[in-house]
């Protein structure tokens, strides 16, 4: 699948979305990616997270024995790209405003992870998994997104495998340039929620 294919799929359910966004970095865009109207259609979903699972296979040649994904925006394309590759999905919570796995998940220091998240932009969320991850012992042998809105800039601490890549602007708040300056800005992200 080419990037231009994984957009595609983003704008046939109207999830790029144009206007004034506060991402959940904090960072402000004029574009946002509402991944939760492309994961309200399962054959949609199932087309992304099958593509990224073949990317995934011909990346990492070690052996994946879970996957883990940040609670809320993760939870769907880490299960879904889990059920292409047979293997269980797990996520973790902000509990006390740090994530963890909880629900009964496990993980030890015998096995390899995956962190599979929907959209990166700064790489945070997919960092503060990680970091959950290992505080397991479990060792993370990749991160994997649908989308890397940051052109290959975001570090997440282990190699990125991204379905498409893409460099849309993002503004610090206080440096708005002046076609958002004067626009009211919306944050339809879910950072805060759990």
């Amino acid at each position: 699948m080419t990037p231009e294919q994984v957009l595609s799929e983003f704008r046939k359910a109207g999830a790029l979305l144009n206007g004034h966004f506060v991402l959940s970095s904090g960072l402000h865009s004029d574009v946002f990616l509402q991944k939760a109207l492309v994961f309200q259609y399962p054959k949609r979903t199932a087309k992304l997270c099958k593509a990224l699972a073949d990317l995934v296979r011909t990346k990492v040649k070690k052996r994946i024995d879970a996957i883990v994904s940040p609670a809320v925006g993760g939870i769907v394309p880490g299960y879904e790209t889990a059920r292409h590759m047979g293997l269980p999905a797990m996520f973790v919570e902000r509990q006390d405003g740090v994530f963890q796995l909880r629900r009964g998940f496990r993980l030890d220091d015998k096995m390899n992870v995956l962190m599979v998240e929907d959209i990166v932009t700064t790489g945070l969320s997919s960092r503060e998994c990680i970091e959950a991850i290992k505080k397991t012992g479990a060792n993370v042998v990749a991160a994997a997104c649908l989308i890397d809105r940051s052109g290959g800039k975001a570090k997440v601490g282990v190699p990125l495998i991204a379905l498409a890549r893409f460099k849309f602007p993002t503004y610090d708040p206080a440096k708005l340039p002046p076609h958002l300056k004067d626009t009211p800005a919306v944050k339809p992200g879910s950072r805060g929620l759990v």
